[in-house]
């Protein structure tokens, strides 16, 4: 029988990905976390026994996700409740996420995180079509609280190396183009990202990044809408803010809407 504090699988994979996604915090003992090294997408993880340190991170609503979903999870959640969040837990943990077969980050790619439990990208500054995807990519599943630099071109790896950022989408390093795919395609497969909605989704972002539109429909579309704000957008961050929107509505369409048309008018008269 369901606690009347969690949530399915099922349920929790519809918001995975949604920028409304609550907090997904993994409290797994270390052994289990060892023993299958991946994580849901979005989710960070956690110490049970430290709750009371980075319960300050969770703001409002949060699902804690333990190796079965039994008494690590339902402790911690019940904490977070007495701070105020509304926390909930994984119904039969990572196990029976698992077992549904629903997506799941490949840990050890993942880089190291600074001081505060974040991860730090840096890449070039002004950033048009795979810049803005990336990092869309990996606040939505990979890391919410993730840090990106946009610097010089010339400044990525000095700047990497001083700040212990992880360089992306630049010649010669790990995260970048590959072949005729674009650094979303490498991001997609390192991290083990390859459902349908996302490889579709990459579809249109290679298309559009790598000047083949005629590929994709949808790929003119991004190309436009990705250089338009380009020229709105002086700050690069200001300009991230504003295209996370663009590559939410887009994930959305490839996961739920491809199947939608629209036609005018809606009434025809009959002849």
């Amino acid at each position: 029988m369901s606690s009347p504090n969690s949530i399915s699988p099922e349920k929790l994979n519809r918001l995975v990905g949604l920028p409304h996604c609550p907090r997904l915090v993994d409290v797994r003992l270390e052994e289990d976390f060892s023993a299958d090294p991946v994580l849901i997408p979005g989710s960070v993880r956690r110490s049970w026994q430290a709750v009371e340190s980075w319960a300050d991170e969770v703001a409002d609503q949060a699902v804690m996700i333990c190796h079965r979903g039994l008494k690590l999870s339902h402790g911690a959640a019940a904490w977070l409740r007495h701070q105020g969040v509304d926390a909930n837990v994984l119904e039969g943990g990572m196990e029976a996420w698992r077992a549904a077969g629903y997506p799941s980050v490949r840990s050890e790619r993942l880089p190291p995180r600074d001081s505060a439990g974040r991860t730090v990208w840096v890449t070039r500054s002004r950033p048009k079509i795979d810049r803005i995807a990336c990092p869309w990519l990996i606040r939505r599943f990979i890391d919410p609280d993730a840090v990106f630099l946009f610097v010089a071109p010339s400044e990525v790896k000095p700047v990497g190396e001083r700040f212990g950022a992880m360089p992306f989408d630049i010649e010669d390093t790990f995260w970048s183009h590959r072949g005729d795919s674009c650094t979303f395609d490498t991001m997609v497969e390192e991290f083990g990202l390859t459902f349908e909605p996302m490889l579709r989704l990459a579809a249109i972002v290679r298309a559009a990044d790598t000047a083949r539109l005629e590929s994709i429909p949808e790929a003119s579309g991004l190309l436009a809408v990705s250089l338009g704000l380009s020229r709105m957008y002086a700050n690069d961050l200001e300009q991230l803010d504003a295209g996370m929107l663009v590559y939410d509505a887009l994930y959305r369409w490839c996961r739920d809407a491809t199947d939608e048309t629209h036609n005018w008018p809606v009434n025809k008269p009959r002849t």
